[in-house]
Parts: structure tokens; C-alpha cells; sequence
């Protein structure tokens, strides 16, 4: 009678297979050498300390004679934006015909310590924006930020609207008022005052930890578990593998950069209430007159909904357009709605701001 309900030999049997598969699964994973992240041909024409700037070399003619910058965060890296050829979101703004440009940041160290906000917007930025101009004979391009680099475009565009034609903004926060998303409940009750003390320069897996737990946990195993069913899709595996370092490959944040930013923006919500300064001049949101595009996903679990709608309240702009996308934070640049959608809003909505 037992036996008809447990066949012991059936699940031992059973028991060696899932062990041998997920063995094999190991294997394979540890053997993966392609890297499918910054595919997009590229060619590095300015750096400055540890930043450097990229031009991406033309697939198709240019719809846009106003060349555009992209901004990412500080925290993680922007090659999210250009993994695998079939879904790569910067591919797809170069193969649609925008003149694109991008900042990576790179990785601070403890002489970056005492790096400050004023250094990455008014010097950093500024730098970059400058020698785009000059190489391409304009007084003006676009900036598309992302994330915190949306948040620090906002600022820019600010300080320096005359250089500036159009902005885009992509899950951007600008109201840490809210308390949606466990991010945004935290930042507030930080003290980052004591961790630079501590730290210096805040270590990337300190971030890591923090960006992690904002995933449930069911969600983190059942990824690896998911994998293992496509051992025999070498390109699924690569490009699995490619995004799970760019999560765990996140750059340490400056110490004084990260300290203003988590005090004005979580603590105090200064650059929303229009009382932020960033190197002794006041960053006043309604000096944006200038056409803006806000995306925002609908699911995104970093960058709450309610950080980025309020964006519109906060400029001057008439000519300001908002859409959202039923997606998650990072399905806004890796999915198949990012190549069909979000992608053609962004280069269409630039084409018709060109002039």
C-alpha cells in the first residue's frame, strides 16, 4: 500500500536528474564568454578624469541634426541600454537615425572621494555638452537622462538652458516625497553623513545590497531556476549572463556626490520645493521652457510613478509630452515593448523637435 503512493526508486532516479541538470546548468554558465553588452559600434572621443564620452558610429541617415546625450545614474552601468542586438535600445535610437552620444561615469576611487554634485553637473556634464557642440558646430543638443541621470538632466537643463534644445526623461524621479517603494521609504531615514565618514567612497556592493532587496525573493531564485531550462539556447544564457553582471557590477558612488544627493533629493526634497543649490546658484525647475518628453513604466519598482508624473508641475515648459508603458523599470530598455514602442516615441518625438 505504501508503495503505491511513494515509489522510492522513481524519485531517487528523479532526484539525480534535476541534480545532474543543475550541475550541467553551472557548467554552462561558467563557461559563457560572450558578453552581449555594448554591441553597438562606438568610438570613444573625450574623457576626463574617470568619465568617458562615446560617440556611436551612424547605421542610417541621421533624422536629427541636433545631436543627443544620454545620462545614466551613477549606480549600475549604462550597458543595460545596449545588451544583445535583437533588443538593444541604444541600437535601436542609432539603426532610427539619432546622433547619439553617452557618459559612462566609470568607477570612482578614494581620490573621488570629495567629488561633488557641482562637479558632475557644472563640470562634468558641461564638458561633455561643450565638446559635443564644438565637434558638431551647434548651439544646442538634446539630452535624454535615465534614471538619476534624468534627475541630473533636469538639474543641467536648469543651470544651462541655453545650451540645451530638448529633454527626455526616462523613469526619472523628482518627488522623493513618496514613500511607494521601499527605496524611497528608506532614503529618507539614511544617514549618509556617517556612512562617507565610514566609507569614503560608498562601495558598489553596499549599493547592490540595497538594490536587491528591493526584489522579492521568490523572484531572485526563480530566475536561476527559469535559466536552467534554456541550457541549450547558448544566446539566452549569454544574454542572461550579461544582465546578471551588469546588476552585480555597480560602480561605488563619491562620497560627497552621495551624501548632497541623499540629503537634498530623500531627505529634504529640496530640487522639487525649488530650494536645491548646486555650486552656489540656486537649481530652479521653471527655468526649463524647453520641449520635453517624460516616459515612465507603469511596474517600475525603483523609480515609483508617483517620483516621475510630477515632473510636469514642476518645469515651465509648454510643450511637454508624458508617457507611460506597462512595463517594469529595466523592461523600459530590454524588451520587446522597449524595441517596438518606447524606442520609436523617443526618436519620433525628437524627429518632430529637430527644427
Amino acid at each position: 500500500m505504501y508503495t503505491d503512493f511513494f515509489d522510492i526508486k522513481t524519485t531517487i532516479e528523479d532526484s539525480i536528474k534535476a541534480q545532474e541538470k543543475f550541475l550541467k546548468s553551472y557548467e554552462s554558465m561558467i563557461d559563457v564568454t560572450n558578453d552581449h553588452a555594448n554591441q553597438t559600434p562606438r568610438e570613444l572621443v573625450f574623457e576626463e578624469d574617470k568619465l568617458k564620452l562615446y560617440h556611436y558610429k551612424k547605421s542610417t541617415r541621421t533624422v536629427s541634426k541636433i545631436p543627443t546625450l544620454i545620462i545614466y545614474a551613477l549606480v549600475n552601468t549604462p550597458s543595460m541600454m545596449d545588451i544583445g542586438e535583437d533588443k538593444s535600445f541604444i541600437k535601436k535610437l542609432v539603426d532610427s537615425g539619432l546622433d547619439l552620444y553617452l557618459i559612462e561615469w566609470g568607477f570612482p576611487t578614494a581620490d573621488d572621494k570629495y567629488l561633488t554634485l557641482d562637479d558632475y553637473i557644472n563640470i562634468y556634464i558641461d564638458d561633455c555638452v561643450e565638446y559635443i557642440k564644438k565637434e558638431k558646430g551647434v548651439d544646442k543638443i538634446n539630452l535624454l537622462g535615465v534614471c538619476q541621470g534624468g534627475t541630473f538632466s533636469l538639474m543641467y537643463t536648469a543651470l544651462h538652458p541655453e545650451k540645451i534644445k530638448n529633454l527626455v526623461t526616462m523613469v526619472t524621479p523628482v518627488d522623493f516625497s513618496t514613500d511607494d517603494g521601499l527605496l524611497f521609504k528608506w532614503g529618507k531615514y539614511l544617514n549618509p553623513d556617517k556612512m562617507v565618514e565610514a566609507y569614503g567612497v560608498i562601495p558598489g556592493e553596499f549599493m547592490n545590497t540595497g538594490f536587491l532587496t528591493l526584489k522579492p525573493l521568490s523572484l531572485m531564485v526563480n530566475k536561476y531556476v527559469n535559466i536552467i531550462n534554456d541550457l541549450d539556447d547558448p544566446d539566452l544564457l549569454s544574454n542572461f549572463m550579461t544582465m546578471e553582471k551588469w546588476i552585480f557590477d555597480s560602480p561605488g558612488q563619491a562620497g560627497m556626490a552621495y551624501k548632497e544627493f541623499l540629503n537634498s533629493m530623500y531627505r529634504e526634497n529640496s530640487l522639487m520645493k525649488g530650494e536645491m543649490t548646486i555650486g552656489g546658484k540656486k537649481v530652479d525647475l521653471k527655468n526649463i521652457t524647453h520641449p520635453i518628453l517624460n516616459l515612465y513604466a507603469e511596474r517600475d519598482n525603483q523609480v515609483p510613478n508617483a517620483a516621475s508624473i510630477p515632473i510636469e508641475e514642476c518645469v515651465a515648459s509648454k510643450d511637454y509630452t508624458v508617457k507611460s508603458f506597462p512595463t517594469g523599470h529595466i523592461g523600459m530598455f530590454v524588451s520587446r515593448r522597449s524595441q517596438e514602442e518606447v524606442a520609436p516615441t523617443v526618436v519620433d518625438w525628437l524627429k518632430n523637435h529637430a527644427r
